[in-house]
């Protein structure tokens, strides 16, 4: 089986495999715990809290340890509005956010959200963010990079906006976390998340960065550990090994980036007998993650050509894994105003540091002959 869904998740990197081993058995101690194995366990965490805001160019009080992205996401998010920069109680979100954001918006009473859609580059328009907002708008949630089809928002002109209105931005930076240089970007929004098993690091973990400016107040009341962020022993082996799978990847990043372009050449050459058929939904190169191609091929289901693909021993998706759970379209489809026909036809296809060139043309000529036999 040849994998091809590393935007879903990833192999945990074997070096920091071994770090979460060590910081297990060395480190075990509760990091809040007052004697010399807590005090151990805590100097590893904060070793790894300074190392990782060094990473994003951040204030490393902001950035506290989670469960993974969305968890971030819906802290960050309860944060923000405890602490408004003005009076309000209108949120703008962008159609395509990650299943968390719209499980978070959903529950939340008292507020209006309006959903922005992606233009047919996959993008947030700008004019239509900015013709939005109303006098009432606190918080603005648009992520990085859509984990399904790859495109990069404009995170720099959304920010600038937000702070021109005195509003909060909320990003996910889960899938552009150690694959795009953020430090440029993440001191430019009031709040992210991140997750380590995104970047070959453990699952169950990530962080999220709330601007230490800004005094929120806690969701879960009476919580000793991440200064009272939220509840819950430390999970610092994982935060740990996290933090050796960002420093591994970030050395990387310029390599991989050119890498994952001619993988993607590759593809797109291998799909050329049927390319008719073939719809890529992509942006330009300089707002496009290369590692991540969504597509729909016409007439055909990409359930069925998932599974196609599995029975010929290659792993790809239909998009977002925590929205196939609910058995419903991938986000991306509704926000880029497909109709139901053709969202069931999307699939995702996305690299990792192991993907071959030589796997990827067998890849294409798979899905070339799956398509032609289905057409026959």
């Amino acid at each position: 089986m040849i994998y091809f869904d590393f935007a879903a998740t990833t192999p945990l990197d074997s070096e920091a495999a071994e770090v979460f081993v060590q910081a297990s058995t060395e480190f075990f101690g509760n990091s809040s715990s007052l004697h010399d194995f807590g005090g151990q366990s805590q100097d590893l965490l904060e070793n790894c809290r300074e190392e990782l805001a060094n990473l994003l160019g951040i204030n490393k009080k902001g950035l506290y340890f989670t469960s993974g992205g969305s968890e971030g996401n819906f802290l960050a998010i309860e944060a923000l509005l405890s602490a408004p920069k003005k009076a309000g109680k209108h949120i703008l979100a962008g159609m395509a956010e990650h299943s968390s954001i719209h499980g978070i918006l959903n529950r939340l009473e008292g507020y209006s959200i309006t959903y922005l859609p992606l233009n047919s580059s996959g993008l947030i328009d700008i004019e239509e963010l900015v013709n939005a907002i109303t006098p009432e708008t606190v918080l603005v949630t648009v992520q990085h990079v859509n984990s399904e089809i790859g495109t990069i928002q404009p995170i720099e002109d959304i920010a600038r906006i937000c702070r021109e209105h005195d509003i909060h931005f909320h990003s996910d930076f889960v899938q552009s976390f150690g694959k795009i240089e953020l430090k440029k970007i993440a001191p430019l929004v009031t709040s992210f998340s991140i997750a380590g098993h995104k970047i070959y690091g453990p699952k169950g973990v990530g962080g999220v960065y709330v601007d230490p400016a800004i005094s929120w107040r806690a969701f879960f009341p009476g919580g000793s550990h991440e200064r009272g962020f939220r509840p819950g022993t430390v999970n610092v082996p994982a935060i740990a090994s996290m933090t050796a799978a960002a420093q591994k990847i970030h050395d990387q990043l310029s390599q991989c980036h050119d890498r994952f372009l001619q993988l993607r050449a590759t593809l797109m050459e291998s799909l050329n007998p049927i390319k008719d058929s073939v719809v890529v939904f992509e942006a330009a190169p300089d707002s496009q993650l290369p590692s991540i191609i969504g597509l729909r091929i016409s007439g055909v289901e990409g359930q069925w050509m998932m599974l196609e693909c599995n029975r010929y021993g290659f792993a790809i998706s239909t998009g977002s894994a925590c929205q196939i759970g609910m058995q419903a379209p991938a986000k991306v489809t509704q926000a880029l105003g497909l109709s139901p026909q053709e969202a069931k036809e999307f699939i995702r296809i996305s690299f990792g540091k192991t993907t071959k060139m030589e796997d990827v043309v067998k890849l294409g000529e798979t899905i070339v002959d799956i398509v032609k036999k289905f057409k026959l």
